[in-house]
């Protein structure tokens, strides 16, 4: 049987061209957070299976990637269950690899500690525009502070960042999981569904209010509770300050405390922002992942019509590795939309350094060929990038491939120098 030369579903091989973008973006985001006090970390991308699946990753883990036991461990013969086969997995995110660090390293970390990650995750997803099965994920993120501080270095850090590449008029949504789960409470629903209704109210952009009413009236939730709940949007929608109104609506439901924090964070990331973008309120904002306690943010992009990046507050999710809860809070870049929206924008890496190509003749060797590469070091030394290679039979050809490289001084070297 031939062997395949197309990568597995889903993933992907990166030419040349879109790998000097990733490295530029790579450097811009390392600079920019590192301005920021935020320290780089690595973790595996294995993780124990019992980590990766604790119900706190949302509809991620049924995308486990899961990895056979090795050797003797492995009994096919005997296996029961599926726990039986497997004991590991390909991380399908960076936050839960950072906790179990954490956890493991706290005693060796400063208080708060600011981390950044960047690194490959794996999802068993649908392919999709900017959606693949590997991909590389950028996260910032702060544990061991209590405080609104958190939320506003993060988002300020990020679009910092995001500025920094090219990017304007987008749009950082905000909203609380404490909000979500006092409107559900304000308007009757029973506590243990909350999680349903959040599952339908996510979906409020893409199937509207009607849509929404539909589901939850068919998932068996009463028409009072789900009008009452349609109305509170519809209020929101209409008032001069949203959060204002729900303060008012959910007096009782909520504590005060949740949306005068808020409210500090957007005047104070508006107040010192060094981006060309729009904090929102957006109530109908949920965040899939389970382990979010407190505040919820996402990027939007009208360029990519939909989220490129977003977190939030998890404060209890420490407390799971170690019995003791610390707070913290994270923010994660659509590191590959972020390169897809590059790429498709024709952008081009500033500031590289002049690209020389020299071309050599097949003959010259030796002493000559020492000669031209010695040359080539000394470019090299001035702060040249300098290509030796040996000339094609069609060097018009090659000329042509080196120019789509970005090469735009070229040096024959030939044996004959009459040629």
């Amino acid at each position: 049987m031939a062997l395949s030369k197309k990568p597995v579903t889903g993933m992907k091989d990166i030419l040349p061209e879109e790998m000097q973008i990733r490295d530029y973006v790579i450097s811009v985001i390392k600079e920019t957070y590192g301005k920021f006090g935020f320290t780089s970390i690595e973790t595996p991308c294995v993780e124990n299976i019992a980590n990766l699946s604790n119900k706190q990753g949302g509809e991620n883990e049924k995308l486990i990637f899961k990895i056979l036991k090795r050797g003797e461990k492995l009994k096919l013969e005997s296996a029961q269950c599926e726990n039986d086969l497997v004991d590991g997995g390909l991380r399908y995110d960076l936050t839960v690899p950072l906790v179990r660090y954490y956890s493991n390293h706290a005693n060796e970390l400063p208080s708060p500690f600011k981390a950044l990650q960047m690194g490959n995750v794996w999802r068993a997803d649908r392919p999709q525009r900017g959606r693949y099965r590997q991909f590389m994920q950028c996260d910032i993120d702060i544990l061991g502070e209590p405080s609104n501080l958190a939320e506003i270095e993060l988002i300020l850090a990020t679009t910092t960042t995001i500025g920094k590449l090219g990017f304007k008029n987008f749009q950082i949504r905000i909203n609380d999981r404490q909000i979500l789960k006092a409107m559900a409470a304000y308007s009757g629903f029973p506590e243990e569904s909350y999680d349903d209704v959040f599952i339908t109210l996510d979906k409020m952009d893409k199937i509207g209010p009607e849509g929404v009413e539909s589901e939850l009236l068919a998932d068996g939730f009463a028409k009072e509770s789900v009008d009452k709940y349609l109305e509170l949007f519809k209020g929101i929608e209409a008032a001069e300050n949203g959060l204002d109104y729900l303060m008012g609506k959910l007096d009782g439901f909520l504590e005060e405390e949740v949306m005068t924090g808020l409210k500090e964070i957007m005047e104070s990331v508006s107040a010192t922002k060094s981006a060309d973008f729009a904090l929102v309120f957006d109530p109908t904002l949920v965040r899939g992942m389970s382990y979010y306690t407190g505040t919820i943010f996402e990027i939007a992009m009208p360029e990519f019509g939909g989220s490129c990046g977003g977190g939030g507050r998890y404060d209890k999710m420490v407390g799971n590795f170690t019995g003791n809860n610390v707070p913290a809070c994270g923010f994660s870049i659509g590191f590959e939309r972020i390169i897809l929206l590059l790429m498709e924008s024709g952008f081009k890496v500033p500031t590289q350094p002049a690209k020389v190509a020299y071309l050599i003749e097949k003959g010259i060797g030796g002493e000559e060929l020492c000669q031209v590469i010695a040359q080539a070091q000394e470019e090299r030394k001035n702060g040249k990038q300098v290509l030796v290679v040996r000339m094609n039979k069609n060097k018009k050809f090659q000329k042509e491939q080196l120019l789509k490289d970005g090469y735009e001084e070229f040096k024959d070297f030939y044996k004959n120098p009459l040629k």
